[in-house]
């Protein structure tokens, strides 16, 4: 029996990717930036079963027969087919990061599952069509497949859409957990509502491809104000574009909103540091490494802080006997 056992983290993104192409593939309206970070891992074995006659997921050490098993289902089958197999799998996710709670869980979960399926199957992927094949599974997977920062490239087909690195200045991130439970509206359903209701939709989609452009050129030349900057202005973007679709969708809270206020105060006194938020109440706050402590500080009381550097690329962990 074939088994292989993979590691990969979350990443968080600095130009936010909202919206789908083509939801039948994963492609995205628009490209993204991200920091994949050193912390919150997802380990996943999956071990091929020629005797069993359907996948099994064991998740956090609970049998899951739900909306995860299937999709995770739909996601071998992609593996399947690519290396001409019929074997079912059982997997096992340990995942460290709170699910469904706006800190991508799905994508260090995908991406761990990406590589751990194609070396079980026997696939032979480079970064590239490992960041491909974990697009399938959930689109930010693809860019935590991808060590430190990734831009992920909206594409015209499977072929054009995949993460690749970038070079970045250095710097960390301090998540504030505001909230870990599951989110009442998930962020695939957000996406399909915004797309279809909400009138400012297409500003969104031209203004986030000059963002990106923008933050890349921010990356590469060291320029942390610009990409702070850029990094902010997109995530409040996004989150009004969320709320103006119909019906409305709010995943900041007010606690959201005081930790946005706090790193602006922060800023005001000469720190460089801006907030930014996935799909989901948490905020995480760019900054250089050395400003770490005067970020912590001024969020002084938030339930539970995180730091978080750049991360490594998602990867097989050595195989154990017995």
């Amino acid at each position: 029996m074939s088994t292989a056992t993979a590691i990969a983290h979350p990443n968080i993104a600095l130009v936010k990717y909202w919206g789908k192409r083509d939801s039948a593939i994963n492609l995205p309206a628009t490209g993204s930036l991200s920091m994949t970070l050193d912390i919150f891992p997802t380990t996943t074995t999956v071990s091929l079963d020629d005797s069993a006659d359907h996948d099994v997921l064991v998740f956090n050490g609970a049998e899951r027969t739900d909306g995860p098993a299937e999709r995770v289902t739909r996601f071998l089958d992609i593996v399947r087919d690519l290396a001409g197999s019929a074997l079912r799998a059982r997997v096992e996710t340990v995942n460290t990061v709170p699910s469904a709670a706006g800190l991508a869980s799905s994508a260090s979960g995908f991406a761990a599952l990406a590589v751990a399926a194609a070396s079980a199957y026997g696939l032979d992927l480079d970064a590239a069509a490992l960041s491909r094949l974990a697009r399938r599974g959930s689109g930010s997977a693809s860019r935590s497949v991808i060590p430190g920062f990734a831009v992920w490239h909206a594409g015209d087909d499977d072929a054009s859409s995949f993460a690749e690195p970038v070079d970045a200045p250095d710097l960390a991130m301090v998540v504030a957990m505001v909230e870990k439970g599951e989110k009442a509206v998930s962020s695939r359903e957000a996406m399909r509502r915004t797309v279809l209701t909400s009138p400012f939709y297409p500003a969104w989609v031209s203004s986030t491809a000059e963002s990106l452009e923008a933050a890349i050129e921010a990356c590469r030349a060291g320029d942390i104000e610009r990409l702070g900057r850029i990094t902010e202005v997109n995530a409040l973007r996004m989150h009004a574009l969320i709320q103006s679709c119909d019906p409305p969708i709010r995943y900041l809270s007010p606690v959201s909103i005081e930790i946005f206020d706090r790193i602006a105060a922060l800023r005001d006194t000469g720190v460089d540091a801006w907030a930014t938020a996935d799909a989901g109440p948490n905020v995480v706050v760019l900054t250089r490494p050395e400003s770490v402590s005067a970020v912590t500080a001024a969020l002084d009381g938030v339930n539970e802080l995180a730091v978080a550097h750049p991360g490594p690329a998602a990867s097989l962990l050595p195989r154990t006997d017995g």
